[in-house]
């Protein structure tokens, strides 16, 4: 074998919820004492980490995006080609990683590729396509966040994966202090408004347009406040035109919906101490970390009834679950927890009581259990 390492692979510095997961699983083996390092490409990590970590420059973004993506994985291939010599494990957590990974170990590195496959990228272009698959399909070990992407996995890939769940860090965010929360809410105007906080950006996986939809039906209107925005896609189009339709709907940018964009770490748990729920009408979801960071912030959370977030969400008990892409359900749900004080304090209370069962200490068992089965199985 190579050396005893662990190397976790990411193709970007984004902080989306895949490089959320990957740090906070990095701090955790640490933690645990395993040799880890982060290996990924782009500008700088959006916090500090207490791991060994490697930031490689990202490659050029001009092109399309099939030309992105193959440029991404021949740059990531290169690097990793150079430091295969130090681990016995590549643990890649997106697309482009794996492919890099798989290409490495191919080409003679002694390492086993391990993949965790947060969500499944709907893209069209035949050779993004067989990308994607090969990059499911290729892998010595795929892990997968939720029992949903199992069975989405073993039946449309062929692939059975191993379930480990997400983990939040109820530590994370320091309490936000009264100066700090009033500051920001008369920032957007929610001295007097009730202020929901949206987490993802605007783009159509986080069902964006049907969030602004169901805030055009709600009377008194709250404050709709977007983070995020980072994204190897290019979902421009879909913004401009979501953002477009906005006067139609009754809605003032900048009064109606604040887009904040990407924030630091300090920011991110400002606002969630600052806002009064979360709403997260995804339309398709790996998991949704934000719904676990605003449960342990203690939001109320409005998400969407996705097979995956029943896995750990219940309707009435800690969140509400309106159908999916229903604007008036959403809206509906929006109204009631704006509205009612005792729905927010029960929603609050099953959050703090779903937040423990999910932590990075038990994640990292996990996988460290099946990064030795690995090894193991190498070495016979």
């Amino acid at each position: 074998m190579s050396g005893d390492g662990l190397a976790l692979v990411t193709h970007s510095t984004s902080p989306r919820g895949g490089m959320l997961h990957t740090m906070a699983l990095a701090e955790a083996l640490h933690a645990a004492g395993r040799p880890v390092h982060l290996v990924t490409q782009g500008e700088r990590l959006h916090r500090p980490l207490a791991v060994p970590h490697t930031v490689l420059p990202a490659p050029d973004r001009s092109g399309t995006l099939s030309d992105r993506v193959f440029a991404s994985i021949d740059a990531l291939a290169g690097a990793l080609s150079g430091l295969a010599g130090e681990f016995s494990v590549l643990h890649a957590q997106d697309c482009i990683a794996a492919r890099a990974a798989a290409r490495v170990r191919d080409a003679g590195a002694p390492v086993s590729v391990v993949r965790t496959v947060h969500h499944v990228d709907d893209f069209t272009t035949p050779a993004l396509v067989h990308c994607q698959r090969a990059a499911i399909e290729e892998p010595d070990r795929v892990l997968v966040v939720s029992r949903q992407w199992r069975r989405i996995l073993r039946d449309e890939y062929g692939v059975d994966a191993d379930v480990v769940p997400n983990g939040v860090d109820t530590t994370r965010f320091a309490p936000v202090t009264p100066r700090r929360r009033s500051s920001l809410r008369a920032s957007v105007g929610a001295d007097d408004r009730f202020l929901f906080l949206s987490v993802g950006g605007i783009e159509p996986r986080k069902g964006t347009r049907f969030a602004f939809e169901a805030l055009a039906r709600m009377d008194p209107r709250p404050v709709l406040a977007v983070v995020g925005g980072h994204s190897f896609q290019d979902y421009a189009a879909y913004r401009e035109e979501t953002l477009a339709a906005l006067p139609s709907l009754g809605l003032e940018l900048g009064r109606d919906v604040i887009l904040l964009g990407t924030l630091s770490e300090q920011d991110l748990g400002d606002w969630y101490g600052s806002a009064d729920a979360l709403v997260f009408p995804s339309v398709k979801e790996g998991w949704g970390l934000a719904v676990l960071e605003a449960m342990a912030a203690g939001l109320p959370v409005v998400a969407s009834d996705l097979p995956v977030f029943h896995e750990y969400l219940t309707d009435g008990r800690n969140a509400l679950l309106p159908a999916v892409a229903d604007p008036e359900a959403l809206a509906a749900a929006m109204t009631a927890v704006a509205g009612d004080e005792l729905l927010r304090g029960r929603l609050r209370a099953g959050g703090r009581a779903t937040v423990p069962r999910f932590t990075w200490e038990r994640s990292a068992r996990r996988h460290l259990e099946i990064y030795d089965e690995l090894t193991t199985a190498a070495v016979g």
